[in-house]
């Protein structure tokens, strides 16, 4: 995770150091993103289907032989912008399978009493990556060439795939007699989701608030670099506090276990989406302060997006979580680019302040109307049935 977030760090600093473009870096987050939602269905679908255990093995294998391209461009001066862009759509796509085969997994690792607890452990686990990740790829391309520093990538996927080639995973198994078919499969899985009113209704509003609120991440560099006047370490700095944040929000998560996780989702996502528009708000003289609401900013997500993992683990059956998990990774990866598109033009116009102002007040304003309707509030009462 760290290498991944390292060699994430560095190449969107490398189009905003070469471009200086809101196109460049939207187009940046659209291949980053957009390959998962399209594929994110099918991963899940594998995930509830086949050996969750291979395909993140071979997930993370074939993403450690993309970086391996660009290291030889780099290192032979043959790099290209759509080079980076190629090889962020093959990583993306990789992640449509391992994201929901590792998330539909956690559920089999440990007691459903643990379950919340286990949540904000991986939340404090991300934290912790980014906290490493801006330093260490700051550091990095400040004393040596990008191809060399891209190397460290390499290295942390052997790492992560060393365990998954020792260690087992249980998995309910869907004897081959009950399989449906991979394309029924999957309907099913979005069947499951429709035709309860909770999971509806809460998706719907997600997908919402991350389209208003997702391009803040990608442009976060264009902000410090045009707005605040700052550098790679300025970025650095920000990225590192927010790890900071959630290191903090994911330890608060796990020892409080929250009963009422629909609660925590909703205000620590709306507190999280204003508090982006509080860190374009301070004067571009004050990016201590900036970075203080950055990652404010970071807590409240991790506190709302802590328990949404929990609810989404304890109300939903493992054979179909693969599925229904992935959806979320879809709203995810479809409604950043759909944001990004919107956004792009919009930051032309009103310019980079003025439009993280707007992406935050927007998402909190939109996140505030999940308390307004019944069967959101009631969705831990009711289980989804297999």
């Amino acid at each position: 995770m760290i290498g991944s977030a390292l060699t994430q760090f560095v190449l969107l600093w490398w189009i905003t150091d070469t471009t200086g473009s809101v196109s460049a870096l939207a187009l940046a987050g659209m291949f980053a993103l957009l390959p998962q939602a399209l594929l994110g269905p099918i991963g899940g679908t594998f995930a509830d289907r086949y050996n969750r255990r291979i395909i993140m093995i071979t997930a993370d294998a074939i993403s450690a032989m993309c970086m391996m391209v660009l290291i030889a461009l780099f290192v032979t001066n043959s790099i290209e912008l759509w080079h980076i862009y190629t090889m962020m759509f093959i990583r993306s796509s990789m992640q449509a399978f391992q994201q929901p085969a590792a998330a539909a997994s956690t559920a089999m690792l440990v007691p459903e009493s643990f379950i919340s607890r286990a949540a904000g452990l991986n939340q404090t686990l991300s934290g912790i990556m980014l906290v490493a990740a801006a330093p260490l790829g700051a550091l990095a391309i400040s004393v040596m060439p990008i191809g060399y520093a891209l190397m460290i990538d390499i290295v942390t996927a052997a790492f992560g795939i060393m365990p998954l080639l020792i260690y087992r995973i249980p998995q309910v198994r869907i004897a081959v007699a009950d399989r449906l078919g991979v394309w029924k499969e999957l309907r099913e899985g979005v069947s499951t989701v429709w035709h309860n009113g909770g999971l509806r209704r809460l998706y719907g509003l997600l997908f919402v608030t991350i389209i208003a609120i997702m391009p803040a991440f990608t442009l976060i560099p264009l902000l410090v670099k045009e707005y605040f006047g700052g550098a790679a370490p300025q970025v650095a700095l920000m990225e590192g506090l927010s790890g900071a944040g959630m290191i903090a929000a994911g330890i608060i998560v796990a020892a409080i276990a929250p009963k009422r996780k629909i609660l925590w989702v909703l205000w620590g996502f709306a507190i999280s989406c204003f508090s982006v528009a509080f860190t374009a708000l301070v004067p571009g003289n004050w990016i201590g302060l900036a970075a203080a609401f950055w990652c404010l900013s970071s807590v409240f997500y991790i506190l709302g997006n802590g328990p949404l993992i929990a609810i989404l683990q304890t109300t939903v059956p493992n054979q179909l979580q693969g599925r229904v998990l992935s959806l979320l990774n879809t709203m995810v990866g479809l409604g950043a680019p759909i944001g990004l598109a919107l956004a792009t033009p919009l930051g032309e116009m009103i310019g980079i302040q003025m439009l993280f102002i707007v992406m935050g007040a927007a998402g909190g304003l939109i996140t505030l109307i999940g308390f307004a309707s019944r069967p959101l509030l009631q969705i831990e009462r009711n289980m989804v049935k297999a």
